[in-house]
């Protein structure tokens, strides 16, 4: 019970918190309307162009088509993502695949993830041109900038292993996400936990414009799969149709995002003033390789049981979640995309 309460208390904690994110970014909501249905969705993290496919499905209206009318806030991380979904807060989020498998294994959330957003893990690591990483082997002492309980920290022990260096022998140095970059660019730390996509968003901070040097997790570990679309167990038993018709509507502004990223991210622009186009482009162009991998022949968003089993197999041999934890734990594979 003195859990139970914990965690109630911690997801209210995580609620307010995003309210106030809301009242200084904004949320954004289609029409409305009588007869369509409020869903609220949470961003993987913040407002980068990224982000841009939800906003596309607002714009174009593939949620109101689909019977929705949505509220899209802007997530903190995919263990936040998590726990407000668990509790209510929201009904939709976005979080890393990986990183969700080890949170279900220390804490059994009432989620489950209905489809993917990326076919290839986004988690890197990322310095800068004549500094001191340019492989795998130069992380050991070195200083890593990243957000505490991010998808890369908590990812790196299962890149360290895969890569045949000691995990514990790299520092991670806690810093707000918003500071990375210019931390790598001013050298206070060696590198800095990073999406493949957020590398436009660090060379343009480095006033020596330097190029980024960047290191990717899934070079290492191919299975990993990359964001995931996140909702309650019980929305996805007790309501599939639902969750289907959300899900397709998603992916089809996952699909206009990627075929013109330049769109996408105007469109997103609109909801989120501050965003950098030209950033938020180039960010959109990168993610389509990870979208679609070469040689990818499934439908968006695909699911395969078998490859969620392996990503289990691997964490448990990094041991960072036992092996009582199955893919029927983490995936609903009747509610993901088929082709």
């Amino acid at each position: 019970m003195r859990f139970r309460r914990a965690a109630v208390a911690g997801v209210a904690v995580l609620a307010l918190a995003l309210a106030s994110a809301c009242n200084d970014n904004g949320s954004t909501s289609g029409d409305g309307g009588e007869n369509l249905e409020k869903v609220s969705y949470l961003t993987s993290f913040n407002l980068f162009g990224r982000e841009a496919y939800a906003y596309v499905a607002l714009e174009k209206g593939y949620f109101k088509d689909a019977g929705f009318d949505v509220t899209i806030n802007p997530g903190s991380g995919t263990v936040d993502v998590m726990k407000l979904v668990a509790g209510g807060q929201a009904d939709y989020g976005i979080g890393d695949f990986t990183g969700t498998v080890i949170t279900m294994g220390k804490q059994k959330l009432p989620v489950t993830t209905v489809g993917m957003i990326h076919q290839r893990s986004l988690a890197a690591i990322v310095a800068l041109q004549g500094g001191s990483i340019t492989k795998a082997e130069d992380l050991v002492g070195k200083k890593i900038g990243d957000q505490p309980g991010s998808t890369n920290t908590v990812m790196f022990p299962l890149y360290a292993k895969a890569a045949g260096i000691p995990a514990d022998q790299t520092k991670f140095v806690p810093n707000p996400p918003p500071q990375l970059p210019q931390l790598l660019a001013a050298g206070t730390v060696d590198g800095i936990g990073q999406f493949v996509v957020g590398v436009p968003l660090v060379e343009k901070a480095d006033p020596k414009k330097r190029k980024a040097v960047v290191l990717p997790y899934g070079d290492k570990l191919p299975d990993l799969y990359g964001n995931a679309i996140i909702t309650r167990s019980d929305l996805a038993k007790d309501h599939p149709d639902q969750v289907k018709r959300f899900t397709g509507a998603l992916l089809k502004g996952l699909q206009d995002a990627i075929d013109d990223p330049e769109g996408a991210a105007k469109t997103m622009k609109k909801y989120a003033p501050n965003l950098d186009v030209d950033v938020a482009t180039q960010e959109l162009k990168l993610m389509k390789e990870y979208v679609k991998p070469e040689g990818f022949t499934g439908p968006l968003g695909d699911v395969d049981t078998a490859r969620v089993q392996k990503v289990i197999d691997a964490l448990v041999d990094a041991k960072q979640v036992g092996t009582d934890i199955k893919p029927a734990d983490v995936v609903d594979g009747a509610l993901a995309p088929k082709g």
